[in-house]
Order: C-alpha cells, then sequence, then structure tokens
C-alpha cells in the first residue's frame, strides 16, 4: 500500500513570472537616448516565484507519534504506521495493552475490569500517540478510556434518546427529515467515543454491511423521490475498503432524484491515514459530495490530519465539523476558539456545536445549556462569523435540530428593534413593520 507520508519533488519551480523585452529595429539616437534617461523610471519589482499549486509542501512531523511508536512499536516501520489497515489491526483493545501505555486511574481501571459498559473499548496506535500517559484528565484520554461513570444512568438518559429506532422504516436507515435520510453503513470504528449517540449499536456486529442489507435501504431510497440528500454514518463509513464505499456511492448516485451525498466520519482525527490518495480519487468520481468530519479538542488538529483534511478539501470536497460539548473537555471559550481556529487552518468550517446527547451513562460528560450559550457568546464577534458553529440540541425523542442563540434581540420600542452586539453595547434597528 502506498504510504500516507510523501516527499515532495525537490526541484525549484519554473517562474510563472515572464520579462517582456521590446527590441527595436534601430537604437535611438542620443537625444531620444537623453529624453528617455530624464523620464521617470518605472519600479523594479523582484521577480516573484509563486508557490506551485501542483505541490504540497512537506508534512511536518509529529513529535509525539514519532517517540510512541520508537516506544511501543519499535519493530514496526513508518511504512507500516501509515498503513491504515495496520493501524485497525493493531488497535488497543485490552486492559493489560492499555496498561502498557498509560497509568490506570481507579476509575478506569473498574470500568474495564467490570460488566455493564456497554460501549466497546477501542483505540488506534496512532491516537493512543496524542494521549499522555500519566494524565486521566487529558481531554483525549476522557474522550476514549471509559470509566466507572459510564454505569451510572442519571434522570432523563436513555439508551436511544434521539428515538432512531422508531424512526427506522428499514433496518439501519432512520428518517427523521423530510428530504434526508440516515444511513448506517455499519456499527463499527477504529476509535470509540465514549460519549457516542448511538453507544447502544456501535461496536455489536447488529449493523452489518452486507450487500443485501444495504440493497433494501437503497431501494427503500429509491422508492421515495422527496429524498434529495443521504448521509452515510455508522459506526464509520470510511472503514470499508475502497471498492466497497465506491459501489454504494455508486448504487446512491444512479438514483435521480439523489442531490447530495454526505459522508459522516472522524477518520481524519483519530485515523487520519485512511486518506490515501487512491481513496480521494475515488471519491471525486462522485460528487457533489460533502464531509462532516468530528473535531472535539484543539489537540486533534495535528499535522497528519492537516494533511488529510487538505487532500479532501483538495479534492473539491466541503468539510464541515460536528463538535460535541463536552464537561471538562471543551467547555470553555479558550479551547473552543483555538479547535475553531485550528479547524479552519485545516480548511474545515465549523458547522454544529452539540448539545451532548443524552444517552445513558453521559452525565459526567454533559455541560448545563447556559454553558453552551455562554460558550458561542464568547466566539460572536471575537473571531471571524465561519469560525462560529450553530449550537444545537438534538430535541430528545426524534424532534430534530433546534437551534440555540444567545439574547440578541432585547426588545422593541416603537418601529425600532432594540439588540445587544457583542461588547454589550445596545443599538436601534428601524425595522419596517
Amino acid at each position: 500500500m502506498q504510504q500516507v507520508i510523501e516527499n515532495c519533488e525537490t526541484e525549484e519551480p519554473p517562474s510563472l513570472l515572464a520579462e517582456i523585452i521590446d527590441e527595436e529595429e534601430d537604437p535611438p539616437d542620443q537625444s531620444a537616448r537623453d529624453l528617455i534617461l530624464k523620464q521617470p523610471q518605472p519600479t523594479v519589482f523582484p521577480t516573484i516565484v509563486p508557490f506551485p499549486l501542483h505541490r504540497r509542501p512537506l508534512v511536518r512531523k509529529n513529535q509525539k507519534s514519532r517517540q510512541f511508536r520508537k516506544k511501543y512499536y519499535p519493530h514496526v516501520s513508518s511504512r507500516e504506521w501509515n498503513n491504515w489497515t495496520w493501524q485497525v489491526a493493531n488497535r488497543i483493545r485490552t486492559v493489560d495493552r492499555l496498561k502498557s501505555m498509560l497509568s490506570l486511574s481507579v476509575e478506569e481501571e473498574l470500568a474495564l475490569s467490570r460488566d455493564g459498559i456497554k460501549l466497546p473499548f477501542s483505540v488506534t496506535p496512532y491516537y493512543m500517540s496524542l494521549i499522555p500517559a500519566d494524565e486521566p484528565t487529558h481531554p483525549l484520554r476522557r474522550a476514549v478510556v471509559p470509566t466507572v461513570n459510564e454505569l451510572f444512568k442519571g434522570p432523563g438518559e436513555e439508551d436511544d434518546p434521539l428515538g432512531e429506532d422508531s424512526q427506522s422504516p428499514v433496518h439501519g436507515l432512520v428518517h427523521r427529515y423530510p428530504d434526508r435520510v440516515l444511513l448506517l453503513v455499519h456499527d463499527f470504528c477504529s476509535t470509540y467515543c465514549r460519549y457516542c449517540t448511538r453507544s447502544r449499536v456501535v461496536g455489536h456486529g447488529a449493523v452489518n454491511a452486507g450487500q443485501a442489507r444495504l440493497e433494501r435501504a437503497i431501494q427503500y431510497i429509491a422508492a421515495n423521490p422527496a429524498i434529495r440528500d443521504v448521509l452515510l454514518s455508522g459506526g464509520d463509513p470510511l472503514l470499508l475498503n475502497d471498492d466497497k464505499l465506491e459501489w454504494l456511492l455508486a448504487r446512491l448516485r444512479i438514483i435521480p432524484h439523489v442531490e447530495i451525498i454526505r459522508i459522516g466520519t472522524k477518520i481524519p482525527a483519530v485515523l487520519p491515514q485512511r486518506v490515501t490518495p487512491k481513496l480521494v480519487r475515488m471519491l471525486k468520481r462522485y460528487h457533489p459530495l460533502w464531509m462532516s468530519l468530528h473535531f472535539m479538542h484543539p489537540d486533534e488538529c495535528t499535522p497528519e490530519t492537516n494533511r488529510a483534511c487538505s487532500m479532501l478539501a483538495d479534492a473539491g470536497i466541503p468539510l464541515g465539523s460536528q463538535t460535541v460539548l463536552l464537561n471538562g473537555i471543551n467547555d470553555d471559550v479558550d479551547t473552543m476558539k483555538k479547535l475553531m481556529h485550528g479547524m479552519m487552518k485545516m480548511r474545515v468550517r465549523p458547522y454544529y456545536l452539540y448539545q451532548c446527547d443524552p444517552i445513558s451513562g453521559s452525565s459526567h460528560f454533559r455541560t448545563s445549556v447556559a454553558k453552551g450559550l455562554e460558550i458561542i457568546k464568547g466566539l460572536r464577534g471575537h473571531t471571524s462569523g465561519y469560525g462560529v458553529p450553530t449550537y444545537v440540541i438534538d430535541a430528545p425523542g426524534g424532534g430534530g435540530k433546534i437551534p440555540l442563540m444567545p439574547e440578541y434581540v432585547v426588545g422593541r420600542e416603537d418601529d425600532n428593534l432594540l439588540l445587544r452586539n457583542y461588547e454589550q453595547r445596545c443599538f436601534r434597528y428601524p425595522d419596517v413593520c
């Protein structure tokens, strides 16, 4: 398999600028030469050599990953490490293997040694390389290593809080909105997020990528002309091999009323090695294709992830992010702003900030809604509008996404609308009634 990290060519690019030299048949006489010399001389600018668009700059080395690989995988070559199938095959899944890499807290060790944890434990070696060994409260560690808190079911928590099962006319397909459907490709992830909305499903083998099951979902979509948008999710759709994923995209693309295909994935954050030139070339054949990526902390914005996002963006795939608001992980303005800026530098547009869904055992992850509004208020006006996501609650019971905003409309005064800006200053807008 082609190695993910590629070297750039070292030759100097040809200049795209050329000098234009006008030559006369005969040299000018002396009087004409003197006249020319008396004229103001044009400013001479240095030749600009633009960066060649067909080449990508060398990716900075991720020192954490290199040191981690040398320590725990000393006989693994760089080529193997950057092979996504090697990463998947060598996921950290057992307590003993995890103990060799992290100093487990009591809460972590109890959770891994007892029954009752619904969501499986699995982390790619790459993502584990980003997690400090002696910091149980590190954001990335809290997001992927289980604790005993998952065993406690709080008020209002449910295994299926969004009512997806009741809105599934076909196994593995959710039809909540009139013009779009969610197709669960399978239930497998390379790294399981402990706050996953579908922890009741993922990792249990109940949703497989068998052709017969997918065909039933495709037939449902084909028989409903109102469906114009199909979101592939799961599990992670990009964990299908290239041929199987292309088969699915091709089957959806020939349905006349399917205008948009979206892929929901966390691959660039947890397994950026999966984004290969071959995959990107295949995806380009099925435009218009969009991707919803999942980032939850700025430490996920690594050189490897940057490269994966750049390849997808260069292929013309619009990238949007879906971030879950998580207690003690990203629930402050500075962290969230740093994450939004990091994603924008990778050409990922902040799209949604989700209030954490009330899945069973999620109370230790969930913040108050007031905290989410505070963060949006701290972003609006203090960074570019492109960097401010829409804060939403996915309504329990299948009500869909409901946007939330701080109170910027203060009220009315005669024909004027009273508004408050990010500096807490009030303004009047002449509102035509």
